[in-house]
């Protein structure tokens, strides 16, 4: 499915592992049924030991269902909260301004560069305290 966001962004900032989930009972050689919450009922709670990780207590690693809001389709919409810094790369014939964005549920460590302008039209209130900022400086 082309364009859909499994519990986060697409690629390789996406959480990676959700959980820690109880284990219930070994099935078979190589899976295991997990004791799923009920807003993950429509996962089918039986997984490969290859998509299974031992839990580790780094909290800062752990993606809780509580802070991920899932729609009933499992797809979640991941929001911006800042512009972080802003810079410009010279090629040979243009510039292209970039921004370094924080992500709701994400640290400052695994901020994003995204394309300043495409930024500014599906976010536009994350720029509007920053032009507020240019045009009293420009008055002084």
């Amino acid at each position: 499915m082309k364009g859909v966001m499994r519990f986060g962004k697409k690629g390789k900032l996406s959480p990676r592992y959700i959980g820690p989930y109880k284990i219930i009972r070994r099935v078979g050689q190589v899976a295991y049924e997990l004791e799923l919450p009920q807003e993950l009922s429509t996962v089918h709670p039986v997984f490969h030991v290859s998509m299974l990780r031992k839990y580790i207590g780094d909290l800062s690693r752990i993606t809780h269902t509580d802070d991920v809001h899932v729609t009933e389709d499992l797809n979640y919409e991941e929001v911006p909260i800042a512009i972080l810094d802003r810079q410009v790369k010279k090629l040979r014939n243009k510039e292209v301004a970039s921004v370094k964005v924080l992500w709701r549920n994400q640290q400052v460590e695994e901020v994003t560069s995204e394309a300043e302008e495409a930024m500014k039209s599906k976010y536009p209130h994350l720029f509007q305290s920053e032009e507020k900022g240019q045009s009293a400086e420009l008055r002084q």
